[in-house]
């Protein structure tokens, strides 16, 4: 190809940005590249190592994390020790993200799998952004809200068939 020609269809890099990556993140879809460069501004990136933990069970949580590259496994440890896989998450999956809203203690612990880069977004940083910047705070709080509710409502429709699926074996059950 021509060098002129290439030159001008030559990626801009964009793609490779830490606010290209969390725009590809349901909850922040809707905001613009200002809004993207706020958030940017806001998050931190850090580097874990194969089984290192990032929280464990019963933590009061701070924050949430983006997956950029790398897994996570989800985990709960049984009353004999054992643990009990909930979810491999990777590239693009997100977790923790009631502990932005709520002090609470953790549900499951986290863990690489493998190297991993994970995106963190702190109860802290949010309540700092909310009272400096309202505007943009409120676009990321509504995404949020709008992902939490979807999570809530796919587990309610699961809660439903769960109970549909014990009615039915109980109503096998006395049938036999």
């Amino acid at each position: 190809m021509n060098p002129f020609w290439s030159n001008i269809f030559k990626n801009s890099g964009y793609e490779q940005t830490l606010a290209y990556f969390l725009g590809t993140m349901p909850m922040f879809k809707k905001l613009d590249k200002r809004e993207l460069a706020f958030l940017e501004n806001i998050v931190h990136v850090r580097n874990y190592e194969a089984d290192e933990t990032v929280f464990s069970e019963g933590d009061i949580g701070s924050g949430m994390y983006f997956i950029r590259s790398g897994q996570i496994q989800i985990f709960n440890m049984n009353e004999h020790g054992h643990e009990t896989e909930q979810a491999i998450l990777e590239s693009g999956d997100f977790f923790g993200e009631i502990a932005l809203t709520a002090s609470r203690p953790r549900c499951a612990s986290a863990r690489a799998t493998e190297p991993t880069i994970l995106v963190g977004l702190f109860r802290s940083d949010m309540f700092e952004a909310v009272r400096r910047h309202p505007a943009p705070s409120a676009k990321i709080m509504l995404g949020l809200n709008r992902v939490i509710s979807d999570r809530l409502l796919q587990c309610s429709i699961q809660l439903e068939e769960l109970k549909k699926q014990l009615i039915h074996n109980r109503k096998q059950q006395t049938d036999a």
